[in-house]
């Protein structure tokens, strides 16, 4: 058993991974079209650089940071630009977006120069190329990794550590490139390292991930990588739950994980960062789980940026009976979508399709003070009663009792017997605190 430090709260769902967790990475074929959004990430929307009727190659810039907190969006094939417009993205709404006829060719651009001796190249020169890349945060936050590897000069980093523990319900994409691709993890976790100038390197994964634990451990041999057995409780790959578990840090509230020394980085995010070191290759495709029991053939595709959903479910069969939900992402955090027509972005973790019977219909009803959502936190916070104070717009009491800290797992949601929708309520208090605090801000 791992003997790992325990976080507080927590959950035990379902965790659906059965599905596709045998079913090797597949690549998918190419594709007719791709939409590629331009706001893909976390930051400043990034500014395009061709424009329609432009011939593009695969791997070519096609929009440039717009901003150090911002990420690079390259091409996912050959082709000509069709059109510099929009797309519909995640929140329902249309987004920048530049569509691709694709030539059928899939011509490379002239790539990034491989570094070829990364270990002793200088850290800011790496650094230099993860941006290039338009490398960004694997897991589910889209962060652009060069911001995260550029803490502030007070701040010492002495940990890195690489979350292989996919805690999110039903996806297995990062369990498959454990399993596939350990080698390049490894490179890229120690790349990272160097970045940071850190000697210190775990790789976390849950014990529901045996196979991966061992081969991961007997190619971590001979390596400054340590793999580290945790124990299975959803979420313990949230990065404040993950770094207690590994290092016995607690990050402080209002706090980051470079006020206790340590950043964490998802294993997707590693081989992104070694393909860009060793091969100069752009970040332009991801592995995606797509499944669900309505899904015929659940797997983990190999998906090119700007893949409609729709594309990515025939890959998979197609479905053989009507569903329910459509979710970006697993059940916990991933975001209820309305429309296949949705394209896969560089953090799109996965396509989940739910049946009806696996579908609540409840209705919300009065918190009724049952202490389950408290119990269920792992950020020791009281989500019932910051609910009601949201409710009635007492944003002020809400920031007092830290809704900030909140990092938006559903677990309150899940243990609630009273079906409210907690998660919505603190993600709106976030929003008015944080727009409240812009606007004093801009008074300044």
């Amino acid at each position: 058993m791992p003997d790992h430090i325990f976080f507080r709260g927590g959950v035990h769902p379902d965790d659906g991974k059965s599905l596709s967790c045998d079913v090797a990475i597949q690549s998918a074929p190419l594709l007719e079209t791709y939409v590629v959004p331009l706001q893909q990430h976390i930051g400043a929307p990034p500014k395009p650089v061709v424009k329609k009727k432009d011939a593009v190659l695969r791997g070519q810039l096609l929009a440039e940071p717009g901003g150090f907190v911002s990420a690079a969006i390259h091409a996912p094939t050959s082709g000509t630009v069709k059109d510099v417009s929009e797309c519909l993205g995640l929140s329902g709404t249309m987004i920048p977006a530049v569509t691709i006829v694709a030539d059928g060719e899939d011509t490379a651009a002239e790539p990034l120069p491989v570094i070829e001796n990364w270990q002793e190249a200088d850290p800011d020169v790496l650094k230099q190329r993860v941006t290039e890349a338009g490398v960004v945060g694997m897991g589910g936050a889209a962060f652009p990794t060069s911001v995260k590897l550029s803490p502030p000069p007070a701040k010492s980093i002495n940990v890195l550590i690489l979350n292989g523990v996919e805690c999110e319900p039903c996806l297995t994409a990062d369990h498959r490139l454990m399993l596939e691709d350990p080698e390049k993890i490894l490179i890229g976790a120690q790349i990272i390292a160097r970045i940071l100038g850190v000697s210190e390197i775990h790789v976390g994964i849950e014990a529901n991930k045996p196979d991966a634990i061992a081969l991961m451990t007997e190619k971590a041999s001979g390596t400054p990588v340590t793999v580290s057995e945790l124990r299975v409780r959803y979420p313990q790959g949230a990065e404040k739950q993950l770094i207690y578990a590994i290092t016995g840090r607690k990050v402080p509230t209002g706090g980051l994980p470079m006020d206790v020394g340590a950043v964490v980085q998802n294993v997707g995010t590693a081989v992104a960062v070694a393909e860009a070191v060793l091969e100069g290759k752009s970040l332009y495709e991801r592995i995606t789980t797509v499944t669900g029991s309505p899904v015929v053939a659940p797997g983990n595709w190999r998906l090119r940026v700007g893949t409609p959903y729709s594309e990515a479910l025939k890959l998979a069969g197609g479905v053989k009976m009507d569903p329910a939900k459509l979710i970006s992402g697993g059940p916990m955090m991933g975001i209820s979508v309305y429309s296949l027509d949705i394209p896969v972005m560089k953090n799109t973790s996965g396509i989940l399709l739910l049946a009806a019977d696996e579908v609540s219909q409840y209705t919300s009803e009065s918190c009724i003070r049952c202490g389950r959502c408290v119990d269920a936190c792992p950020m020791s916070m009281m989500p019932g009663t910051l609910s009601v104070q949201i409710e009635n717009e007492r944003f002020d009491l809400a920031e007092d009792w830290h809704a900030l800290d909140c990092i938006e797992c559903g677990c309150c949601a899940y243990a609630c017997p009273s079906h409210r929708p907690l998660v919505q309520h603190m993600r709106r208090a976030k929003g008015e605190i944080m727009a409240k605090r812009k606007a004093a801000q801009a008074k300044k």
